[in-house]
């Protein structure tokens, strides 16, 4: 053994591996992975640094979350996240429509590991920051699997961690817990500030085996009885929540009819978010191991409670998977050059410098969680419509060449309460991704770029199936935006002319959409002449998969048994683009069994030609032919 330690002590040290990127993402959640991508289709070196082996973050199989974002669930129509979350999630439906988030993790990994520009290291942890507090100039990571130590450069970093770690080793500016009422003049704020936040939560899952299953209760497991339940439904129940409590439906109610309300179903079989710990211990970073080793005594006792303690109609149940790692809600917001407020969401505020948006509510949990018996877990505050987040959000006031993405975003405690579901994130963290690219490739620093080319980046985000509110194309490359459009049949509301409204999605009264009158023999046909002759490679087409419909892989029955199973059926199936030059084709491209809502297609190599026609032969299961824009290029 003395001469094994020996040996070690006088090993040569292992060289840094050195690593330059335009833009370096570290953390690999929604938020992260749709920021590096987004980075890297735009052209810029990047490259993401994930700490677990898998990506996905909260909605990974590590810990089972469903994406939540502004839809809340059926509650907004017309609300979905488009983009890469979009992309993903419809990716993940044609390959996965039995929710195996084995599978799932594939499509995510694969998305990471298959795009051009982008370079994934996994099983990496960033443990030290070189930074002065006004500019980070690298970080060192080690990965676990290799023992590689690596030191990366970038010319911007983005932190997608989540508890704002890149930000707080670099000495960026942030907050924790609540801020007094005074400081944003939020109304539904405490009159003193304080450091509660909402706590971690570890899931579980059962399966019905259809025999009776006995459990018997660990003795390091905690013991609860039914007053330890109080306002913490766990049988078969549907909920809502209003503003001040929580509502149970009558039998056959469906929660689909409570518009702006979180709708929630308790069953024996998903886990409860409820089975929460940590918001109001000292510091739930440096205590997550702690909490994390309560949440365990937590969960296996609330089972046993379940199924020991009395009827909860849970006999033939098995617990089959319990969560490895708490599932954080809150940590620190790294301030940036702008703070969205309590009065932005629920006044609905169309920034000017807007790049995402939200929806869902302010939701903020009681900080004891699971311990604070008989105290109502959530207070919910809906509100109708949706809300845009500024690009100052994204960017920290104090690091110059640092971005945010998720839910450590410049924020108010309570507004954080809507930024924070996966959704919001997702979107904010493509935003990000692409202004970042934007801003590393012409030698800017975040904020330089978002004041110098605040329209380009909102363009470039409509140009990718971002939704960005107050905004439409305006794009002068686009050649469809002047052409003169024709359809071999439409609808009243849905006219042709609809696909160059500029928004790809329904608003008010305006549905945005060309829906055909059924499908002919032969197909429907859509045909854009364009003002002049041009030359082009490339026709962008987006479709329809619904956007009042959920599509995220989740645990809960309550979304199996209302998902639609199978490729959305709205979505166009096979068509064929053709450019036209003098009533003759010139290029042609079919695509079949599309399952995507953005389609590009790309010509071989540039083409003069005069109109561009479209023919739809079949779609996913619709009767009609829906799309939602065509931009030409």
């Amino acid at each position: 053994m003395k001469n094994y330690i020996h040996e070690i002590h006088n090993c040569k040290e292992k060289a840094i591996i050195r690593k330059d990127y335009d833009v370096l993402v570290i953390g690999g959640g929604m938020s992260g992975l749709c920021a590096a991508i987004a980075s890297a289709r735009q052209g810029a070196g990047t490259a993401i640094v994930q700490d677990r082996s898998v990506f996905g973050g909260n909605a990974s199989s590590e810990m089972k979350m469903h994406i939540s974002g502004a839809s809340c669930h059926w509650g907004k129509k017309d609300a979905a996240e488009t983009g890469i979350l979009m992309e993903l999630q419809l990716e993940n439906k044609y390959l996965n429509d039995s929710y195996n988030y084995s599978i799932w993790d594939g499509v995510l990994w694969s998305a990471a590991m298959d795009c051009e520009n982008l370079d994934v290291y996994m099983n990496t942890t960033m443990d030290m920051v070189d930074s002065d507090g006004s500019c980070i100039h690298c970080v060192q990571c080690y990965q676990m699997t290799t023992e590689n130590r690596y030191e990366f450069g970038a010319k911007v970093f983005v932190d997608a961690t989540g508890n704002g770690t890149l930000g707080y080793f670099a000495g960026a500016e942030y907050k924790i817990g609540r801020e007094a009422a005074a400081e944003y003049g939020e109304q539904d704020a405490p009159e003193q500030a304080d450091g509660e936040t909402m706590g971690n939560t570890i899931y579980f899952v059962a399966e019905d085996v259809g025999h009776p299953v006995k459990f018997v209760k660990p003795g390091w497991a905690y013991t609860f009885t039914e007053e330890d339940f109080v306002h913490r439904y766990h049988g078969d129940i549907v909920v809502y929540h209003n503003a001040d409590d929580v509502v149970v439906l009558k039998p056959g109610e469906d929660y689909r009819d409570h518009e702006d309300e979180l709708v929630e179903k308790y069953d024996v079989k998903s886990g409860y978010w409820w089975i929460e710990l940590g918001g109001d211990w000292d510091d739930i970073i440096k205590q997550s191991e702690d909490i994390r080793y309560e949440l365990y005594r937590t969960v296996y006792g609330v089972w046993d409670h379940i199924k020991n303690g009395g009827d909860h109609g849970a006999e033939n149940y098995e617990l089959t998977w319990v969560g490895n790692l708490g599932g954080m809600r809150e940590s620190r917001r790294l301030m940036g050059d702008y703070v969205l407020t309590e009065q932005d969401i629920l006044s609905n505020r169309v920034f000017e410098d807007a790049v995402a948006y939200g929806g869902w509510p302010m939701d903020e949990h009681v900080a004891a969680g699971f311990r604070a018996k008989g105290q109502i877990p959530s207070r919910v505050r809906s509100f109708k419509g949706l809300y845009s987040i500024p690009y100052g959000c994204f960017c920290s006031r104090t690091v110059k060449n640092l971005m945010m993405a998720g839910r450590n975003i410049s924020a108010s405690k309570l507004a954080m309460g809507s930024t924070r579901v996966m959704g919001t994130c997702a979107v904010g963290g493509e935003a990000v991704g692409v202004a970042a690219a934007g801003a590393a490739l012409s030698g800017l620093t975040p904020s330089e770029y978002g004041r110098l080319h605040r329209k380009e980046l909102q363009q470039k985000l409509l140009k990718n199936d971002l939704y960005v509110p107050g905004c439409k194309n305006e794009d002068e490359d686009d050649k469809a935006r002047l052409a003169k459009l024709s359809a071999t049949s439409q609808q009243s509301g849905y006219e042709v002319e609809n696909l160059i409204s500029g928004v790809t999605r329904r608003e008010g009264d305006q549905s945005n959409l060309w829906m055909s009158k059924g499908i002919r023999e032969g197909g429907e046909a859509v045909v854009l002449e364009l003002k002049e002759p041009s030359s082009i490679s490339q026709v962008r087409l987006v479709f329809d998969p619904d956007l009042s419909e959920e599509r995220c892989i989740s645990v809960s029955r309550a979304f199996m048994e209302k998902e639609p199973r199978g490729v959305a059926k709205t979505l166009v199936k096979d068509y064929r683009v053709e450019a036209l030059f003098g009533g003759k084709t010139v290029a042609c491209r079919d695509v079949r069994d599309n399952h995507q809502r953005l389609n590009v297609v790309e010509f071989d190599e540039a083409v003069m030609v005069d109109a561009v026609r479209i023919t739809f032969w079949s779609t996913n299961g619709c009767e009609n032919v829906q799309m939602y824009e065509v931009r030409i290029y």
